[in-house]
């Protein structure tokens, strides 16, 4: 039947292929080893991304470099504390770095455990200790910009895997199978996550997190990388996902 439907011009797709398609997200719960073979990034792309991602930071830098002073300025003035938030996050090939943020959070002090960093690195709904400026800045997803600098070391990309703190990470690849292979590319300032879903946190979120994560991989390319893009435009304009 299938083969005659085939020869006919129907199209036939695998519910797999179809699910995929429709959701925007690769089910990973019965993931095997052969998988893994079909979710490797397209190598020829890589380099091609690569200079892309230099190519704009060099040209959007000076763009930018009056707006960012501003930012800067406002940032300062919004509460004590320096004006750069630097965290230590899992990147690239699970190798951690450290991640440069515009501060929209009040400076805390350093907490000690597991289980003390993990809270405090986890943004809550109405969490109090964000700055008014950095309410605004954190919805409009500016105060991301700085991670220019992380792109330029090789460090990022400017669409990719949103990267988590390294206590966050931990915590995930313990809890979640396959979490780790999404460190098989570049992390970004923004991706089909964030823009399909929002910053999450929670477990169960995350679960669903990763399978947005594993379809940008099985998918990578750059068309996604343009969709990807052009929504997040409209996601900077509306705020969706924000924390």
């Amino acid at each position: 039947m299938l083969a005659q439907a085939a020869l006919a011009g129907i199209p036939v797709y695998h519910t797999k292929q179809l699910r995929e398609s429709l959701t925007g997200r690769v089910q990973i719960e019965h993931l095997s080893e052969n998988s893994f073979g079909s979710l490797l990034p397209a190598l020829g792309y890589r380099g091609v991304k690569r200079t892309i991602d230099i190519v704009a930071s060099i040209v959007l830098l000076p763009i930018l470099m009056l707006p960012l002073i501003v930012v800067a300025l406002l940032v300062r003035a919004s509460s004590p504390g320096p004006i750069l938030f630097r965290q230590r996050r899992m990147g690239y090939r699970g190798i951690p770095f450290d991640m440069i943020k515009f501060r929209t959070m009040v400076e805390q002090a350093a907490t000690t455990g597991d289980d003390a960093a993990r809270h405090s690195a986890i943004t809550r709904d109405a969490d109090d200790r964000i700055t008014d400026i950095g309410r605004f800045l954190r919805r409009s997803r500016i105060d991301e910009l700085p991670q220019i600098i992380n792109i330029l070391r090789g460090e990022m990309s400017w669409i990719g895997p949103r990267p988590e703190a390294v206590t966050l990470s931990t915590w995930y690849e313990s809890e979640l199978p396959f979490y780790a292979y999404r460190h098989i590319v570049r992390p970004g300032i923004t991706g089909w996550a964030q823009v399909n879903q929002g910053h999450v946190a929670g477990l169960d979120d995350v679960h669903v997190k990763l399978h947005y994560d594993f379809y940008y991989i099985k998918f990578f390319s750059s068309w996604l990388d343009l969709l990807i893009a052009l929504r997040t435009v409209g996601i900077m304009v509306t705020g969706f996902g924000a924390k």
